[in-house]
């Protein structure tokens, strides 16, 4: 009876929490279609724009919370960077960013919201929208600098 009584409850966890699994694949589904629709470049190839000062927007489509996290920083570069939730994208970039020709680079906490905010700036007429991969969380882990409340800091390898 103990044993029924025990099948029967984690039978019961397991079906209410299927449609939690299915939330989270139907996420990663659309996140990953959107990296295929979207060029997305590395933090390294970011960094080579900055060095050759190419003409770089960037978009930061975390939410407010998260920003303090940290942003992208390059002592060597003025980047021109953009807040624009990416709840609030349609209705915000099109006053912020007119050209449609210019090079935008979308990011997040780790490139999930960032690869939809290019999808979405493509499909708005944007025509160079990339994402950075891995978002700030690659920034860091590939050694680059971010400015934090706390200053500039850098993410030291042991």
């Amino acid at each position: 009876m103990r044993k029924l009584l025990i099948a029967s409850l984690l039978t019961g966890v397991f079906l209410i929490s299927l449609p939690l699994f299915a939330q989270d694949d139907a996420k990663m589904m659309l996140i990953n279609e959107a990296k295929k629709e979207v060029c997305e470049i590395t933090p390294k190839q970011l960094k080579a724009m900055f060095d050759d000062e190419k003409s770089v927007n960037i978009l930061d489509v975390r939410e407010s919370e998260q920003r303090a996290e940290g942003d992208i920083y390059d002592d060597m570069f003025t980047i021109t960077s953009f807040l624009i939730t990416r709840g609030n994208l349609e209705w915000e970039v099109l006053s912020k960013i007119q050209d449609k020709n210019a090079f935008i680079v979308t990011f997040c906490r780790n490139g999930g919201r960032g690869a939809l905010a290019a999808q979405t700036l493509k499909k708005l007429g944007y025509k160079n929208a990339k994402n950075l991969q891995g978002g700030i969380a690659d920034c860091v882990k590939a050694g680059y600098t971010i400015k934090t409340g706390l200053g500039i800091t850098k993410l030291a390898k042991e």
